[in-house]
């Protein structure tokens, strides 16, 4: 699949949501800390997408870009044993996004959303668009709205 394919599953999801509008970039933003240059603001305001696996389910994560993930309070959360960060060759197979430019919206499959509670110390975040040169601006509670996100701590 193309980043074409991937950035339109998401321009066609956020259709429906005037207030919506996808960023392109002339370089790329793959990483938190690239996106952030780019943009000009805090790493903090780039919302990671991380896809994570336990046992034989799969959900994911958007947290902001200065912050890791604490695997125990996640397994604690979806009640598993452990958790783990897919491959790459998973995450695009369940989201039909590659890695630094995974969405939250326009997935390829239905997959559980989690944000962390860190988001909502910002106005606006950036998520990826479908490709590593994207962002969508949008407000964490508007994110919440739209993807029917559960709003969890686990940062």
């Amino acid at each position: 699949m193309s980043n074409n394919k991937a950035l339109k599953r998401v321009q066609d999801f956020i259709d429906k949501y005037p207030d919506l509008k996808v960023i392109l970039f002339d370089n790329s933003t793959h990483t938190a800390e690239m996106a952030a240059q780019t943009l000009g603001v805090e790493v903090g305001q780039i919302a990671k997408t991380l896809l994570f696996t336990a046992e034989f389910n799969s959900f994911l994560v958007v947290t902001c870009g200065d912050k890791k993930v604490n695997t125990k309070k996640l397994a604690h959360i979806v009640q598993a044993k452990k958790v783990k960060f897919a491959s790459s060759e998973v995450v695009f197979e369940l989201t039909g996004f590659l890695p630094g430019g995974v969405s939250p919206v326009g997935l390829e499959k239905s997959i559980p959303i989690f944000l962390d509670r860190s988001l909502f110390n910002y106005q606006v975040v950036f998520a990826a668009a479908g490709t590593s040169n994207s962002a969508l601006p949008i407000a964490p509670a508007r994110l919440q709205q739209i993807t029917d996100a559960v709003v969890i701590d686990v940062c």
